[in-house]
């Protein structure tokens, strides 16, 4: 916390540079940010939190009717100014209660996951690879591609269709840079009017911060060319899926050091991997389909982990509960160089205090308990048989949120990692969306049904 000398130092800088209201903004379950904007002449008494939230209006909070409100505290060393008005201010945020951190909150259970592993000597660093399609909305709500050309089978890398988006993406490049997150690669992505964005990694709770606000920049810019930006794990069923791939390391607190790297010619399997990187690769894999229902937290996200669905080439998605080197058919991949692992389970609609929460966790204790990974999986698993996986011990994950939230509910590592109160909130509400898609009458049904008996 900073001291009050400091807050006033901010609150006269932020309006030396113009700056009007600010907002602190915490994340709910769902990955979603929400939060009250207070005039920067009361910046002091927001930097103490002093917005209360009546709990029971929002989703995933615990809450009664007859309980006191939740405070929201901003973090005050990762705040900005939002580039496309610069007379707003925004501050990731935490949830307290009676001045202390509530417990059903996501970002809180990172910062928790955070100071374990600082107890341990460790820092952990994340990198999450940003995919979104922009798209407009027919007169009849449908998704449809801008560019009536921008129809290739495989449109990867395509630089005519990257041109054709140009207006937005540059936005989005110019703000991510000016935010000092530095921006080293942007492409056209697998599918048509699909993009990807990378910026460097950072520490995991940073990270988190930057990808839940990206989501909220990339929106806006596409809303002033006249477009949608989605977020949506897979928005056509025959097109490949946007993925929020986490990228992960642990380094040593005291020197900085990467404690997952080493020269392949030290490391056995030939990955660049130190023994300790192996060990939370196999805490990850102990706990994948439990992991699954954070990483692909709606009941669209399981129509992208799918081998093949209606595209005419495989999917890139991650099915199998394995690991193994540049293999894109694995959940968990060591790409080229070493360092760092790869969870490719995550999509670009998690939320990702709640998945970083539950990876990391995950991986430490892989790394107390000393795991093995077995041997990397370098085939094409989608073209493995039945026989083959369970000759291997590799497991299929969920096929569901059904399934994925059942797995999720079963592994004691979720309760033990998150507590009572986040857990059930999670379970409760991704139920109820199961419930609820399943109580709905789809265009598709129309279409094969109603006129076949």
């Amino acid at each position: 916390m900073k001291s009050e000398s400091e807050i006033l130092a901010l609150q006269a800088d932020l309006k030396a540079k113009g700056v009007k209201y600010c907002i602190g903004a915490y994340t709910d379950i769902h990955g979603v940010p929400k939060g009250k904007f207070v005039p920067i002449d009361h910046f002091s008494h927001f930097a103490h939190g002093s917005e209360l939230y009546t709990g029971y209006a929002l989703d995933g909070l615990g809450q009664s009717p007859n309980d006191d409100e939740i405070a929201s505290l901003p973090d005050l060393d990762r705040g900005c100014i939002l580039p496309w008005n610069k007379e707003v201010a925004w501050f990731p945020a935490d949830n307290t209660f009676h001045g202390q951190p509530y417990e059903i909150n996501t970002r809180v259970a990172l910062k928790k996951v955070i100071a374990d592993a600082a107890s341990m000597g460790f820092g952990l660093n994340l990198g999450i690879e940003a995919e979104v399609y922009v798209v407009k909305l027919d007169d009849r709500g449908r998704l449809v591609i801008p560019n009536a050309d921008d129809q290739l089978n495989k449109s990867c890398y395509d630089v005519r269709r990257f041109m054709a988006r140009y207006g937005w993406i540059d936005k989005v490049a110019t703000a991510i840079n000016g935010l000092g997150w530095d921006l080293y690669s942007l492409d056209h992505e697998d599918a048509p009017s699909q993009f990807e964005f990378d910026f460097k990694y950072a520490d995991a709770l940073t990270m988190c911060d930057r990808y839940v606000f990206f989501r909220t920049l990339a929106k806006h810019y596409a809303e002033e060319e006249g477009l949608l930006a989605t977020f949506m794990p897979k928005p056509f069923a025959d097109k490949t899926g946007n993925g929020a791939h986490f990228n992960m390391s642990v380094f040593d607190l005291k020197t900085g050091a990467n404690l997952f790297k080493c020269d392949p010619k030290d490391d056995p399997r030939g990955l660049g991997l130190t023994p300790l990187a192996y060990q939370f690769i196999a805490g990850i894999l102990r706990h994948g389909p439990a992991l699954c229902a954070a990483f692909a937290p709606t009941v669209n996200s399981y129509k992208r982990l799918v081998r093949r669905g209606l595209m005419s080439y495989f999917s890139w998605a991650p099915v199998f509960n394995s690991f193994g080197t540049n293999n894109r058919t694995n959940s968990v991949r060591v790409p080229m160089g070493g360092g760092r692992c790869e969870s490719r389970n995550a999509d670009s609609a998690c939320n990702p205090y709640l998945a970083a929460t539950l990876v990391f966790a995950a991986g430490l204790q892989g790394i107390r308990e000393k795991l093995d990974p077995g041997a990397p999986q370098e085939d094409n698993l989608y073209e493995l048989t039945p026989e083959e996986f369970a000759r291997r011990g590799i497991q299929e994950l969920p096929r569901t949120l059904q399934e994925a939230v059942a797995a999720f509910a079963a592994d004691p590592f979720v309760t033990e990692t998150l507590g009572q109160g986040l857990r059930d909130e999670f379970i409760a509400y991704k139920s109820e969306e199961w419930r609820q898609y399943h109580q709905q009458v789809s265009q598709w049904e129309i279409d094969r049904y109603a006129r076949m008996f």
